[in-house]
């Protein structure tokens, strides 16, 4: 997002919040970020408003647009601000500034970091919007009659900081653009988007479903979705397996001084499931693995002729997210991770970071999503944020930038995007309707090692520490199989789908053939379903068409007698002839993972 955009929204949350605060007197704000395509405002309604409200405060925000006010910064001492913000009823921006100015920055998250400035936290900036003042930071456009193309876009509910003990408040979501064109574009994209909406489609397909008994961002699988999921860590598995990895396995909970020790606890102990045994000892759902393979690793002494060791392991994490902010299978309490973890001496990390990512273009490569680069590295004027020293990070970070020229890849930066303990190659995907998704991750951690004193032994028979090179290649195979159902709209290769063939009888004298011939290919490992219901074939090939079921094959006499197969190829206008006797030969063919 380029500057004048960024500002043109933050201008327009404000006007939201001064439409907001004309129509609804007493309307409590909480904050107004810039977030991808627009913005959103977090308010406290004296009572709740609903869908259609949102064109009447619409109205408004035009109508102030026409009145054209400058937006005019003014600097506040944060006792003057507190005052100001207090004498106006806004207990949420008076706890926002006390926070930053009693408990410092770690209570401020990203998105009131936009409205509240803590690089001078003895200092406030506002702005005034005509008879409107709010809290921000900037920066904005000059006047309100800048801002472009605009709607209030969607209604939802939010907390107050995230947090459920906190109020209710609803957030209005805004879509902003410099064009008017701009804006067209985007909604037809939004409405492509529902009909994809993976969601939507996993009921469709009767791939997996959430039940309110064992609760949100839990999901369950159905047979279907089973195979889907397997089928893509199989994938996965035999990119792995031809490079040296081997599997592991460990369980889901831990003592709570395994995540002291990686110094996940710290950063992460809000978000953890915590159980307390009878004991007294504390345990946590494990919310990653890292730490776990560790102890694998230092089960016993390695020698450098052992290395690298590559230990990779497909299992559920845990975290203990938000009602508010779970989403399908994007955002979840349960997800599996197709994780690995390689185990090496620095001499051999470009090698297997290398190797890393060749399995993740050709895996990516089989979905036809292309790839575009971030280099994800620490922020140098905040490394309370992370572990390590600055040298250490600096080294790493250089490694990584060796790899990416080396390789002619085109990069962007991510200052501050590095996990806590690491920085890391991010590989970000475009989906077919344009939308971009972070997918997979190459990240090389020297930290881990040190803190779990991790080595091998070299050649002179001294302990040399070891680096940790973190590599997941779908993440979260439901967060990537979330973006798989939308990038696809449901049609999977043949290779990958659950259900591959979809044999229909013409009447009641083929059944039997129909069910010789499935017997079949699923002893040939195919997998195939039949339709010998008494409906007409043309309800029965339009039910497989629903199904997005691959091939259909229509079984009447003539393919009884050892006619050739005529094979409705899902998403493809004209049948494909089969002689009867290459069938199962072709289907098997079409069943090979694409390596």
């Amino acid at each position: 997002m380029h500057d004048k955009q960024h500002a043109m929204r933050h201008t327009a949350a404000h006007v939201l919040a001064a439409a907001a605060q004309r129509l609804y007197p007493g309307v409590k704000l909480g904050v107004g970020p810039v977030i991808e395509n627009g913005f959103f405002y977090d308010i406290l309604f004296p009572s709740p408003i609903a869908e259609e409200d949102l064109e009447k405060i619409e109205r408004e925000m035009r109508s102030i647009i026409q009145e054209g006010h400058e937006m005019i910064r003014e600097e506040l001492s944060m006792d003057q601000a507190v005052g100001l913000f207090a004498q106006k009823n806004q207990d949420f921006k008076v706890e926002l500034l006390r926070d930053l100015r009693e408990k410092g920055t770690t209570k401020i998250n990203a998105d009131e970091a936009q409205d509240i400035d803590v690089e001078h936290p003895d200092t406030a900036s506002v702005y005034h919007t005509g008879d409107f003042v709010d809290l921000c930071r900037g920066p904005h456009v000059s006047s309100v009659k800048e801002v472009g193309a605009f709607k209030l876009w969607k209604l939802a509910g939010a907390y107050w900081r995230g947090n459920e003990h906190n109020a209710q408040m609803q957030r209005i979501y805004g879509l902003c653009f410099e064009t008017q064109e701009e804006l067209d574009q985007y909604f037809v994209m939004l409405e492509e988007a529902k009909k994809r909406d993976h969601r939507k489609l996993g009921k469709e397909l009767d791939l997996f479903v959430f039940s309110d008994l064992v609760g949100p961002g839990l999901p369950l699988w159905t047979p279907r979705g089973t195979l889907l999921r397997n089928k893509l860590d199989e994938f996965v598995w035999t990119l792995r397996q031809a490079r040296g990895y081997q599997r592991v396995e460990i369980p889901h909970i831990t003592k709570k001084e395994l995540y002291e020790t990686s110094g996940h606890w710290d950063k992460f102990k809000d978000e953890l499931f915590k159980i307390e045994t009878r004991e007294g000892h504390i345990f946590a759902m494990k919310p990653m693995n890292c730490p776990h393979h560790t102890q694998i690793f230092d089960r016993k002494s390695h020698s450098y002729r052992e290395m690298p060791q590559r230990l990779a392991n497909t299992t559920m994490c845990y975290r203990d997210e938000q009602t508010g902010e779970l989403h399908g299978l994007s955002r979840l309490r349960s997800f599996t991770q197709d994780d690995a973890h390689v185990f090496c001496r620095e001499s051999q990390v470009k090698e297997e970071a290398m190797k890393i990512w060749d399995i993740i273009e050709t895996f990516y490569g089989a979905f036809g999503f292309k790839l575009r680069l971030r280099l994800s590295t620490h922020d140098p004027e905040h490394m309370e944020k992370y572990l390590g020293g600055l040298d250490v990070w600096e080294k790493s970070v250089s490694g990584l930038k060796e790899m990416l020229v080396e390789r002619g890849a085109d990069y962007f930066m991510g200052v501050g995007e590095a996990a806590f303990y690491g920085p890391k190659i991010d590989f970000i995907t475009k989906d077919s309707i344009g939308r971009e998704w972070q997918v997979a991750t190459i990240q090389v951690d020297r930290l881990q090692p040190e803190r779990f004193n991790l080595t091998c032994v070299n050649e002179a028979g001294e302990k040399e520490r070891v680096v940790m090179i973190h590599a997941a290649i779908m993440g979260s195979i439901e967060r990537f199989l979330s973006n798989l159902l939308e990038h696809t709209a449901g049609v999977f290769p043949f290779w990958l789908a659950p259900e591959q063939v979809r044999l229909v009888s013409v009447g009641q004298d083929h059944i039997g053939f129909v069910q010789t011939l499935l017997n079949q290919l699923v002893q040939a490992g195919i997998r195939a379903d039949v339709d010998i219901s008494n409906d007409k074939v043309g309800k029965k090939i339009r039910d497989a068409a629903t199904s997005k079921i691959p091939w259909t094959i229509v079984i009447g006499a003539k393919e009884v007698e050892g006619g050739d197969y005529k094979i409705n190829v899902f998403g493809q206008e004209e049948d494909v002839m089969i002689p009867s006797a290459e069938l199962i030969d072709r289907a098997q063919q079409a069943s090979k993972l694409p390596l």
